[in-house]
């Protein structure tokens, strides 16, 4: 869990960052085969099965619906999130696809594609003086739609690329991800008061079903031999890729609702909502979606933006949470 309680900027490495990173490296030195990577496949499937059903019980529908009459705020972090990184992540993928691996490539664009955090970018909308309901609502709403969007969008973007979901593949969304998240929705009306008072554990359980995710993944790349085939400077494009996604994404996300007149705590939740993409949700969907072989390649593009979107954040949202602080934030710009 993130910890917030000294700001400005992060105190500490977030242990989930490290739990990732140890997964990978523990997948370097002891990948899992024979029986127990087939427990460690099946346990992962149901346990994905399970983070959307829980997904789905601690959603509180009524109160999204009731949060989206600020359509232009609503609209301004859907366009970023489903319009304007897709479209960033087809140009990265253009420019620098000729010297990425296919699967590579495939990872950039699943990024792109992928709904907004919740946890994170609510803490930074709050830290920084912004709408929080309205940061609570375009999260909530950004993920229900992710769910059916970022399949679509990824099918959309690769095409007939070989990488990205077949038939097969979205058979396997609906039901071990639809599925499960609408029978979640459908007893949050019982179950879902319990699960939002029990959020933290269950934030845990997630957490664990998401490095184990990673660990089963990098295994298998490793086993198959796969990570021989990236170069160091594979890795280093890919970082560059989500640092210009991350950057171009915030300078617009903050610009862009002036247009309208938007108030400062307004564009505060668009620049936070709209910058940030679940690792929670990626992780787990990149499992279901992609072929076993090239999930780990697919995966790594979230695995490097999202520590990259946590340390800049927690910088623009730690000076903007200095008293009196009004100005415009100093979003980070590339080459300085």
């Amino acid at each position: 869990m993130l910890r917030w309680s000294s700001v400005p900027g992060l105190r500490r490495v977030e242990p989930f960052v490290l739990a990732i990173l140890a997964a990978i490296a523990v997948a370097a030195l002891l990948p899992a085969g024979g029986f127990v990577a087939t427990g460690l496949s099946w346990g992962t499937t149901g346990g994905v099965a399970l983070l959307f059903f829980v997904y789905g019980a601690r959603m509180a529908p009524a109160e999204a619906l009731h949060g989206l009459r600020d359509w232009r705020l609503q609209g301004a972090v859907a366009t970023a999130t489903y319009v304007l990184f897709p479209a960033l992540g087809a140009l990265l993928a253009l420019t620098t696809g000729w010297f990425l691996d296919d699967g590579l490539v495939a990872g950039v664009l699943f990024l792109a594609a992928l709904p907004s955090t919740v946890q994170s970018c609510v803490v930074f909308t709050s830290l920084a003086k912004g709408n929080v309901p309205a940061a609570v609502v375009s999260a909530t709403v950004s993920n229900l739609a992710g769910i059916g969007l970022t399949p679509l969008l990824v099918a959309l973007l690769l095409g007939s690329s070989g990488v990205g979901p077949d038939a097969a593949g979205i058979g396997r969304i609906v039901l071990q991800l639809l599925v499960p998240f609408l029978v979640g929705l459908a007893a949050g009306r019982s179950i879902g008061p319990w699960v939002r008072r029990h959020r933290r554990p269950l934030s845990f359980l997630d957490r664990c079903v998401i490095v184990a995710v990673v660990y089963s993944a990098f295994s298998r790349g490793v086993r198959q031999g796969v990570w021989q085939q990236v170069r160091p400077a594979e890795v280093a494009v890919v970082l560059a890729c989500a640092l210009v996604l991350l950057v171009t994404v915030l300078a617009v996300a903050w610009w862009a609702p002036r247009l309208w007149g938007a108030t400062r705590a307004d564009r505060v939740t668009v620049l936070f909502c709209g910058s940030n993409k679940s690792l929670a949700t990626g992780l787990p969907m990149a499992t279901v979606l992609f072929d076993p072989h090239v999930v780990g390649l697919v995966a790594l593009p979230i695995v490097l933006y999202h520590p990259l979107q946590i340390t800049v954040c927690s910088f623009l949202a730690g000076r903007m949470s200095r008293p009196g602080t009004v100005a415009d934030p100093p979003v980070p710009r590339l080459g300085r």
